[in-house]
């Protein structure tokens, strides 16, 4: 029966891979949901274990799918087009979804043109893009990553024999720039002459470039790198061959540089478990949900073995300040790598503050490069 769902959906959708048919996982991990009943699917863009975005997702959608009767059904490699739309059609056909999760931002017009059809199911998107207007079956939430990157940033600014870090990232976006920025500040905290160089590739996969870069990087005197990309597999490998330090980014990425792994910022996605046991109780939930540390949306790596345990209570300390609100990633006075004043002194963006956060276009002072604006 198993075999012949799995050819039905083939058959609807045109032959998208469908990685999990019908995985059932009893166990005790999210307690709210163990009352509860339904299946949920689970939708990447990329292969679910590609130590990146989507393995992230598959991370939460393994923790989500730990309570007593939630069914996970997941399929991997489905492009940004109408193939998307299919693939949840046929999700909630035939497997009987009531809870589907795109995981891609490239999704998102797709979930609004079919959240109309199905009222009875919920679209949980992680672009954080839901706005007045949008479908209320509909939720975006997104975690506030500059936040992991601060944390990381102060150890590679206790572990960098040189001053010199580097951050790669993939396009010229604000959520780029301010964990660019975090990473940046955080190191600057423990060791004001730090600089971070900036390369941004121009594409979300693109590991020859990325490859180059880090050896590019590592050959101007480097020695910790984080990449902001769609897997850093491999510019974490390439780091660990070349013999530099580094942070990871999406999800756990220690077993890559098993020498020079730090930490690493990681999403919380599996903080959606809430709003499965919300739809399937009937409760009230979010349609947009954005932050850091004090929210639970985002998390930091387990720390590699470089990492003392002097500088690991320093950034535990710090992830306090995150928590209770008494640490400001933007603080005054505060200036942009050009000269030009962002905050004056005595000034600061709460940490809340979605505006600022959306219209960061800026590095901060320390980060040598370019926007690509």
């Amino acid at each position: 029966m198993k075999n012949s769902m799995i050819t039905r959906r083939q058959a609807l959708i045109g032959g998208a891979n469908v990685i999990t048919a019908s995985a059932f996982m009893a166990g005790g991990g999210l307690q709210a949901l163990a009352s509860t009943s339904g299946t949920i699917g689970f939708i990447y863009v990329g292969p679910s274990d590609d130590f990146g975005w989507n393995q992230a997702h598959a991370v939460a959608a393994a923790s989500i799918a730990e309570a007593d009767g939630i069914n996970l059904i997941e399929q991997e490699r489905v492009p940004e087009t109408e193939e998307v739309l299919r693939v949840m059609e046929s999700m909630i056909q035939l497997d009987g979804a009531k809870v589907v999760f795109p995981t891609s931002f490239g999704y998102w017009p797709f979930i609004q043109e079919l959240a109309p059809k199905y009222p009875d199911v919920l679209f949980v998107h992680a672009g954080g893009l839901w706005k007045d207007g949008d479908e209320t079956n509909t939720i975006g939430y997104r975690g506030f990553m500059e936040e992991p990157h601060y944390l990381a940033g102060i150890a590679a600014g206790r572990l960098t024999e040189t001053g010199k870090i580097g951050f790669i990232g993939a396009k010229p976006l604000y959520f780029v720039f301010n964990n660019c920025n975090g990473f940046t500040l955080g190191a600057r905290s423990v060791r004001p002459d730090t600089t971070c160089q900036v390369v941004i590739t121009g594409e979300w996969s693109d590991p020859t470039r990325e490859a180059d870069t880090v050896n590019a990087m590592v050959d101007q005197g480097v020695d910790v790198i984080v990449a902001n990309v769609d897997s850093p597999k491999v510019a974490m490998e390439t780091a660990e061959r070349r013999g530099i330090m580094s942070v990871g980014y999406h999800t756990d990425q220690s077993s890559l540089a098993p020498n020079g792994f730090l930490t690493g910022a990681e999403w919380n996605w599996g903080k959606a478990g809430e709003f499965v046991d919300a739809w399937l109780t009937g409760g009230d939930y979010p349609n947009l949900l954005r932050g850091g540390f004090a929210v639970d949306m985002v998390r930091l790596s387990p720390y590699g073995a470089a990492v003392p345990e002097e500088v690991r209570a320093e950034i535990e300390a710090a992830k306090a300040g995150f928590l209770d609100g008494s640490l400001t990633l933007y603080e005054g006075p505060l200036m942009d790598n050009k000269g030009n004043q962002i905050l004056a002194a005595g000034e600061s963006a709460a940490n809340e503050d979605v505006p600022f956060k959306l219209s960061v276009d800026w590095l901060v002072e320390g980060v040598s490069g370019d926007t690509g604006l």
